[in-house]
C-alpha cells in the first residue's frame, strides 16, 4: 500500500477498538491461552518491557520493521521480534521504553517516530515478561543502524504482504517447553515469526483490516 494512502487510515486506527485476546488466540501456541487465563500476574511479579511496531515508507510503499535477535543463552535467542526491550529506571513510562529501545537497537531516533497508540499488553510465560506494544509511524525513509551485540539483522516487511492471509502457516518447532510442537506462525521472507510476536502481529493485522 502506498504510504501516503496508509497515513489516511491512521486516525481510524488510533480510535479503533482493539481485538485483544481474540486476535492473540489466533496465533497463540497450543496451551498458551489456557495458561494466560489461569494466570495471576501479581503472583508472578513479571518484568516489564515495551516494543515498537513501526511503519515507515520505503520506495513509497508502507513497510513494518522487525528484527532478528542474536543467538544467546536465553529463551528468545535468534527469534524474530519487534525492536524493544526491558524497562530502565530512567524511563518515564512504557512508551519511553519503546522509543529508547528502538533507537538503541535499530538507530531510529525518538524524534523520527510519532506514537499512534498503545496496543494490548501480552504476558510471555517462558521469560516472565509483560510486554506493552506501541504502534508508531515514521514519515521519512529510514536508515537502520543495528546494535550488533543484540540485533543480527532486520526484516523490512511490506504491509501488502502482512495483510496477505497466505503468510499464516503452521510449523513444528522446538520450544522452551516442548521438543516438538505445532505452532501457528507468520512466514515472513522465509523467517518463521511465532509466539508473542506473532500474537502481537495478529492484533495489529486485525485492527488494520477493520479500518481499510
Amino acid at each position: 500500500m502506498d504510504f501516503h494512502n496508509f497515513l489516511k487510515f491512521i486516525p481510524k486506527i488510533a480510535k479503533e477498538n482493539l481485538p485483544a485476546t481474540i486476535a492473540h488466540a489466533k496465533m497463540a501456541p497450543i496451551g498458551r491461552m489456557d495458561i494466560l487465563e489461569k494466570l495471576t500476574l501479581e503472583k508472578n511479579e513479571p518484568k516489564r518491557a515495551a516494543v515498537m511496531m513501526l511503519f515507515y515508507p520505503k520506495d513509497n510503499e508502507t513497510h513494518l520493521v522487525l528484527i532478528v535477535r542474536n543467538s544467546y543463552p536465553g529463551v528468545h535467542s535468534s527469534q524474530i521480534a519487534f525492536p524493544g526491550g526491558k524497562v530502565e529506571i530512567s524511563d518515564k513510562d512504557l512508551q519511553e521504553t519503546a522509543l529508547r529501545e528502538t533507537e538503541e537497537e535499530i538507530g531510529v531516533k525518538k524524534h523520527q517516530i510519532e506514537v499512534v497508540r498503545a496496543f494490548t499488553e501480552i504476558y510471555i510465560p517462558p521469560s516472565n515478561f509483560l510486554v506493552s506494544p506501541f504502534l508508531g509511524i515514521s514519515q521519512s525513509n529510514l536508515e537502520f543502524v543495528l546494535q550488533e551485540d543484540e540485533v543480527a539483522g532486520i526484516i523490512e516487511f511490506p504491509l501488502k504482504d502482512f495483510l496477505d492471509e497466505n503468510i499464516i502457516v503452521t510449523r513444528r518447532l522446538k520450544t522452551s517447553y516442548s521438543i516438538a510442537i505445532d505452532v501457528p506462525a507468520f512466514l515472513v521472507k522465509e523467517h518463521i515469526v511465532w509466539g508473542a510476536t506473532a500474537m502481537m502481529l495478529s492484533e495489529l493485522k486485525e485492527t488494520i483490516k477493520k479500518v481499510l
